[in-house]
């Protein structure tokens, strides 16, 4: 049986990026957080380590594990940081072990409802899939504040997302996760809208009209908020942590 987080601990602080990045991709924040004289981490989840030779075949249920290996080691409880595409095996680790999480922080992302997929109609003889172009990409997400040797760095790094991952659904029974205090950090769209399109069930954000103790914060910027606006982000993350 696990055991209650201890509260007058500060947590770890569990950095977790989305798709195409590894645990470079938190490295200014992550220095920002350590100045601050706070405990934190950042995470390359299976798949994401362009070393490892069965890489493309990795699956969401090995990502959840490994998130939640670290989790279930820290017993003062941790706060979760998921950006963008980590919201699946973030919300798999939420629904499993609520109890150790003190708070979970979603940058420009949100929990995901049951059974979503994240690429449905992506064909099983894709294996992998590497990051499109930035015209192609910025389609989908703002690339706002972000530099050209920001750009340069992301596309010399990042790894293909394993076809696995993508393909999975999300498997959620334990309405405990929404009672997990939530702070989401706003950028590429503004709190207020997140909160409207929550509210009339809009499939990316209808999960979050569910949770039970939710702050918003707005920080206007591309979706990577880890290059563009770093200092910042780390403060909002600073500021979760220490709230709870």
């Amino acid at each position: 049986m696990m055991s209650t987080p201890q509260r007058s601990v500060l947590p770890l602080i569990v950095l977790v990026p989305g798709h195409w990045l590894g645990a470079w991709a938190w490295d200014e924040v992550l220095a920002h957080l350590r100045t601050a004289g706070l405990r934190a981490v950042a995470l390359t989840l299976p798949g994401l380590d362009d070393q490892d030779p069965r890489r493309s075949s990795r699956t969401l249920e090995e990502q959840a594990a490994a998130i939640q290996a670290v989790v279930e080691s820290v017993p003062e409880g941790v706060v979760l940081v998921g950006h963008s595409g980590a919201n699946a095996p973030v919300s798999l680790v939420l629904d499993r072990t609520p109890e150790l999480i003190r708070r979970v922080v979603w940058v420009d992302s949100g929990p995901v409802a049951p059974g979503n997929v994240f690429a449905p109609d992506l064909a099983e003889s894709v294996e992998e899939l590497p990051l499109p172009s930035f015209d192609a990409l910025g389609e989908r997400a703002s690339l706002e504040g972000l530099s050209t040797d920001d750009l340069d760095r992301f596309r010399a790094r990042a790894v293909p997302e394993p076809g696995p991952v993508l393909r999975a659904a999300v498997q959620l029974t334990n309405d405990a996760r929404l009672r997990v205090p939530t702070t989401l950090v706003c950028c590429s769209i503004p709190g207020p809208r997140v909160l409207e399109l929550a509210q009339v069930g809009d499939p990316m954000f209808a999960e979050v009209a569910r949770l039970e103790h939710v702050e918003v914060i707005d920080l206007p910027t591309g979706h990577w908020p880890m290059w563009s606006r770093s200092t910042d982000l780390a403060e909002a993350i600073r500021e979760a942590a220490l709230s709870t």
